[in-house]
């Protein structure tokens, strides 16, 4: 029997490698490079010449997504995932539009449905004491200029590190670290107190009122949102939503409802947006079966970079200098003579507005505050269109809550990485249940042809 031949007995259904590698769409090479990822398992008959495929388990590969090459030119990864579609200017969380969720769920109801397919009303996540003690030392350790995401990077590791049982990557023991690690890792976070700069928490922590109902949309939400600022009676007791538990750490001025309004629907909006470079990242250390921690850090790395979570921080600082120079167009123009894209506008996935801006500044409409944020918002994206057909994105919806409540630049980039923490979850979970160490593109070698000389 041959390379290219049938097995005969079919009862065993297996396939030569050139059938396996019609079925998959690739070229017989690309099947062996699945053999030695453990997407394939091959078997070698007595007599035989070549290797043999189980037809059942080609197939199932087939469906997951195995039908392109993993490597050579113009060829793409792709990655089979239930929980978001970007359709039409649309962003849909398991076929639900990611604006009517931020419309009339919390965050926490939200990622606990992404995670579980159950819509939890009034669910809550707390932080334990071992993990958040851990994580409290270490960020205290750190030095005072550290900023935010080197904050949250440490935190995810201490906590790892208090967490013995952190290699249980059952179904139910990840879904147990996430819903204790998100409220962790923001309790983790120094307060900024009006009057002072900003502190590490310890005994002073302050937590959100508890609902007196479930949450649901609009005002009934927003007026929840805003019962912030009760005393907790012990280290780790916030059990309110998480949305005022993060304010205090953004920025020292007062919550009003609808500023946390705002604040909770971008989490809500930002908690994933496909295969971004981040949970890519994640979804490959999920593939070498990573513990949730060493997941969640992998997309920390990968999101703290100025393509990436930093990118609303350019727009904070943009909008800043127009309320400055009381005009958008001289700094559109300077961005524009520089070769600089205008921050905060385009996004190679929406060919309009990027739908989590448009909610987020049609919720932004009732802040007060907020109104020269936004008038400056406007004018960037008015006279930017004189130009360049470029929508606001979210980056920019984020630049108008954080320049508007007084957070710092680098506050958006916070915002988004806890909100994303969850998304990362869900797609951990759905990579454990792939075979393990898929996610191994083959490497095309460039440099010099062998043998060369002993260097």
């Amino acid at each position: 029997m041959t390379d290219h031949d049938v097995a005969q007995d079919p009862d065993e259904r297996r396939l030569s490698t050139r059938e396996a590698a019609d079925r998959l769409g690739v070229k017989p090479e690309t099947v062996y490079a699945y053999v030695s990822r453990g997407q394939l398992t091959s078997r070698r008959e007595p007599g035989g010449r070549g290797s043999t495929f189980d037809a059942k388990e080609v197939d199932a590969l087939a469906r997951r997504g195995g039908r392109r090459e993993p490597s050579g030119a113009g060829s793409e990864l792709a990655v089979r995932t239930g929980i978001t579609l970007i359709d039409r200017d649309h962003c849909y969380f398991r076929g639900v539009d990611t604006s009517e969720l931020a419309a009339h769920h919390s965050y926490e109801e939200v990622a606990e449905w992404l995670w579980t397919g159950e819509m939890r009303r009034g669910i809550r996540f707390t932080a334990p004491h071992d993990a958040l003690t851990a994580a409290r030392r270490a960020v205290d350790a750190l030095p005072a200029h550290t900023g935010p995401m080197d904050r949250l990077q440490v935190a995810v590791i201490a906590a790892a590190a208090a967490d013995p049982l952190r290699f249980d990557l059952s179904e139910r023991a990840v879904l147990d670290t996430a819903r204790t690690l998100i409220p962790t890792l923001v309790a983790a976070l120094p307060r900024r107190a009006a009057g002072r700069p900003p502190t590490q928490a310890g005994a002073e922590e302050a937590a959100a009122g508890r609902a007196d109902d479930e949450l649901g949309a609009g005002g009934r939400r927003a007026a929840e949102l805003g019962a912030a600022d009760k005393p907790a009676p012990e280290l780790g007791a916030e059990d309110g939503p998480l949305a005022p538990r993060l304010w205090s750490r953004l920025t020292s001025e007062p919550a009003d409802p609808p500023s946390l309004r705002v604040l909770d629907a971008a989490l809500v909006l930002l908690i994933d947006h496909d295969l971004a470079a981040s949970t890519l990242a994640v979804r490959v250390a999920a593939s070498a079966r990573a513990h949730p921690y060493a997941i969640v850090s992998a997309g920390f790395g990968a999101l703290d970079g100025a393509l990436h979570g930093a990118a609303s921080g350019l727009a904070h600082r943009m909008l800043l200098e127009v309320l400055d120079r009381g005009s958008a167009a001289a700094v559109v123009a300077d961005h524009l003579r520089a070769g600089r894209r205008v921050p905060g506008l385009g996004h190679p996935l929406y060919p309009g507005e990027d739908p989590r801006a448009r909610a987020l500044f049609a919720l932004l409409e009732d802040v007060p505050r907020a109104r020269p944020a936004l008038q400056a918002a406007r004018d960037v994206i008015t006279t930017t269109a004189r130009h360049k057909e470029w929508r606001a994105n979210v980056d920019l919806a984020l630049a108008v809550l954080t320049v508007a409540t007084g957070m710092p630049a680098e506050a958006g980039e916070t915002i988004f990485a806890v909100a994303r923490t969850a998304g990362w979850i869900a797609h951990a979970l759905e990579e454990y249940d792939e075979p393990p160490l898929r996610m191994r593109p083959s490497g095309q070698y460039s440099g010099p042809r062998p043998p060369q000389p002993l260097p």
